[in-house]
């Protein structure tokens, strides 16, 4: 090779870096402003930009996939236009048994009327609602129900898992079907992936069961919405009669996840029963119809439609995409510092922001018995990890931590003063809180709160009890996986 020649391979080699120096420094700077302009909380931006600068490419590829909310142009078009028609419902259809606010006991009103404000959704009287613990029971209901339906089934998941007490459910629900009931069944794409694999979703179809996969994920569809927001409330909806939800998955625990060796998932139901359901109706109707383009029509509020059964105050609160990121974390901050002496809490992914933390540390300080309730073996790693790097705090502020070693414990609730009750789909973390598709109840009944609190009573039966002197006195090397995960917890 002579001079020239490798003159001109060296300049083309240079030119070559430069250019692609130049896109990379511009990518990144690009990437670092949005994240900027987006104006996210402090500490889901600093993460962002810790990760995107520790490991630039790979940092600015997830942010682009997982940073930002995208729904997807057809479903965000939807949401739009059910929004408006929603809340011409909530203000027109949903009045029957509405409960005034001056009704409300002290202790709720301030809840239910940020609820109301924020969703449009009321506080709705005259209910009968019944806790129902065992997930045997509550599979062997659910398919007694839907062998008894006479015109809808409406069924919607994050998990659907083939085996055990599912499998005779799944055949009641396409009887009915083949019986001429209206059965429409919504599962996560995600969370559903195995079943979505297997041949039962066909045979369904087959049967007259709409089944539709919410939210599909793909390398295609990366480019136009985001691939971790997540369809993650659980409903059953019976006719008018009977609705249904909580924190279980349509999974049998005897047969679901076990070789992950943390037990059986541990989880409740609770069984509706009066003017509440037209809420949880209206809520599938929305869901269905940001999935399919599909309306069912909003359920109407005839007299005998959804009738007074009982004594028990109710109020859904949905969150996610068209209902504001905001409600049940509001609502949650609410409930732990109007707490006067007693906070129970249980949920299987505890990774506070901020704000909830700190709610957590003025309750324990100002004298509020406060107990969380942890499974002591968790499904997901990170998740395990960054929980615990909140642990001192909470110790030292006075809160109680128990371990549960009966099984993964799903369980999603929070007994306040022995009278208010949440229940339903929420973890305590950021994706539940700012994410996904959720749903939670606030119920405004001392007997249904103490039926919740007597099944946390019974969880803590087969927990330990974390002391401070304990924890201080863990390995090094697990001082420092905990504070290094922990700097990924805004991102969990």
């Amino acid at each position: 090779m002579d001079f020239f020649s490798f003159d001109s391979t060296w300049q083309e080699s240079t030119l070559y870096v430069v250019l692609s120096a130049t896109l990379y420094f511009s990518l990144l700077v690009a990437t670092s402003l949005r994240v900027i302009i987006k104006r996210k909380p402090i500490g889901i931006s600093l993460a962002w930009l810790f990760l995107i600068y520790a490991l630039p490419l790979f940092g600015i590829a997830s942010y682009f996939i997982f940073g930002e909310l995208h729904l997807g142009k057809k479903r965000e078009k939807r949401s739009e236009e059910m929004a408006g028609d929603f809340k011409y419902w909530l203000k027109n259809e949903v009045q029957r048994n509405r409960l005034p606010g001056h009704l409300s006991s002290p202790a709720v009103s301030s809840m239910q009327r940020f609820v109301e404000s924020y969703t449009g959704m009321p506080m709705m009287l005259g209910n009968e609602l019944h806790l129902l613990s065992s997930t045997e029971q509550i599979l062997i209901e659910l398919t007694e129900q839907i062998k008894e339906a006479k015109t809808r089934c409406y069924l919607m998941f994050y998990i659907c898992n083939e085996g055990g007490l599912v499998e005779p459910l799944l055949a009641a629900l396409m009887q009915a079907a083949e019986r001429g009931v209206e059965c429409k069944l919504l599962l996560d794409s995600v969370g559903s992936h195995d079943f979505f694999k297997g041949s039962k979703p066909q045979k369904l179809r087959k049967s007259g069961v709409e089944v539709v996969e919410a939210l599909p994920v793909g390398a295609f569809r990366l480019l136009f919405q985001r691939q971790d927001l997540r369809m993650h409330r659980k409903l059953v909806c019976i006719d008018d009669a009977v609705a249904y939800t909580g924190s279980m998955n349509l999974v049998d625990p005897a047969y679901f996840k076990k070789d992950q060796g943390v037990g059986e998932w541990i989880d409740i139901m609770v069984r509706c029963k009066g003017p509440v359901i037209q809420q949880m109706q209206g809520l599938f109707s929305w869901d269905w119809y940001l999935e399919t383009n599909q309306k069912i029509p909003l359920p109407t509020s005839e007299a005998d439609r959804f009738p007074v059964m009982g004594k028990q105050h109710a109020q859904l609160i949905p969150s996610g995409p068209g209902f504001g990121r905001a409600s049940i974390h509001q609502v949650l901050l609410t409930a732990i510092y109007e707490a006067k002496y007693s906070l129970v809490l249980t949920t299987p992914y505890f990774v506070p922001d901020e704000s909830l933390l700190a709610a957590l540390q003025v309750a324990a300080l100002r004298g509020v018995d406060v107990k969380i309730i942890l499974p002591a073996k968790n499904d997901s790693f990170m998740v395990k990890y960054a929980s615990r790097a909140f642990f001192e705090e909470l110790l030292m502020s006075g809160a109680k931590i128990y371990k549960f070693y009966g099984g993964l414990l799903h369980t999603k609730s929070i007994v306040v003063d022995e009278k208010i009750a949440l229940v339903g789909t929420v973890n305590l973390d950021r994706r539940s809180f700012w994410l996904n598709f959720e749903m939670t109840m606030l119920i405004d009944n001392s007997e249904f709160a103490g039926e919740m609190l007597t099944t946390q009573m019974h969880y803590l039966l087969a927990s330990k009890q974390l002391t401070l002197n304990e924890w201080n006195q863990r390995h090094y090397l697990k001082r420092l996986l905990e504070n290094s995960v922990y700097l990924f917890s805004p991102l969990l």
